[in-house]
């Protein structure tokens, strides 16, 4: 379990095909203290294990399906990334509670800034989309954010403030880009819940 505010980014240094995968090596100096093999990572949202501990990254394996419904099939040397270690109980949590669960890869529709603030609007994936609200919270390649507008239909508007997109990647997004996706985990419980009720009998005679 993470909660969506990022630690470091890091740098993917290395990528090489395993069975049924790929291994992605990253340098990531700042989560590097005290991590250990196993250890749960979530890179642009995305949870994977840490199969190596080096001195100033780790390196992580990808299956072939994760590759396929995440970002994590674009990566290359040089491809910059958020990274955050699992919470621990007793943590405070700063952001929302994040499965590390990508559901989906959306997309950049526009960029403005107005003022200090960027405002980023994304094309959402259904199962994302219907559990959106507004004001709730988004996580966006592993960045717990607020959605700020919901400007048409499968469409949501995030804020960037100066810090957010100072310490990870998403000072770095253009129209166009794809992203990770994870919709609110409460809001799929409740979808979940309402989804499995029997409907209520008509009341008229």
């Amino acid at each position: 379990m993470f909660s969506g505010i990022v630690e470091g980014t890091g740098t993917v240094v290395g990528v090489a095909s395993v069975e049924n995968g790929r291994r992605i090596r990253l340098r990531a100096p700042e989560i590097v203290d005290g991590l250990r093999v196993g250890a749960s990572i979530a890179v642009d949202g995305v949870c994977l294990t840490a199969v190596e501990v080096l001195s100033d990254g780790f390196s992580a394996d990808v299956i072939s399906t994760t590759l396929a419904r995440t970002i994590a099939g674009r990566y290359a040397e040089g491809t910059r990334v958020n990274l955050e270690r699992a919470l621990r109980l007793g943590d405070r949590l700063d952001g929302h509670l994040v499965q590390g669960h990508v559901d989906g890869v959306g997309a950049v529709l526009a960029v403005v800034d107005e003022g200090e603030t960027r405002l980023v609007d994304l094309r959402l994936t259904d199962a994302v989309d219907v559990v959106t609200i507004l004001h709730g919270s988004i996580t966006v390649n592993g960045v717990s954010l607020t959605v700020n507008a919901l400007p048409g239909a499968g469409r949501c508007q995030v804020a960037l403030i100066p810090h957010t997109r100072a310490v990870t990647t998403l000072g770095d997004l253009r129209t166009g880009d794809v992203v990770n996706l994870e919709g609110d985990l409460i809001g799929k419980y409740v979808g979940r819940i309402v989804a499995s009720r029997p409907p209520h009998p008509d009341p008229t005679p």
